[in-house]
């Protein structure tokens, strides 16, 4: 199987219109805060279980009730359809 092709950032930041996603270079980034500790875990939680459907995992970073997402398409070295589909299925969680 080969490599997912690279987007453009232009392609990815209009996808991006209306998103709670930014790129940040190579990577797509949500922050998401959420209204207790539990529930930042349960969101967290319900992220693992899209990034093992999607076979595509981010990088998460959970501080009390603020999640931070990264993804990016590392074996493509950037930015891919992937990405964009990941982060639509975790906009559908919000």
């Amino acid at each position: 199987m080969s490599n997912p092709a690279l987007i453009d950032h232009k392609e990815i930041d209009a996808a991006l219109a209306g998103s709670t996603w930014k790129r940040e270079g190579d990577h797509l980034v949500l922050e998401s805060t959420q209204p207790t500790f539990l529930d930042a875990l349960a969101f967290v939680n319900a992220v693992g279980d899209l990034a093992e459907d999607h076979d595509h995992h981010p990088d998460i970073d959970i501080r009390y009730t603020k999640v931070i997402l990264s993804v990016s398409t590392h074996v493509s070295n950037g930015l891919t359809q992937r990405d964009l589909d990941f982060a639509r299925s975790v906009d559908e969680l919000l």
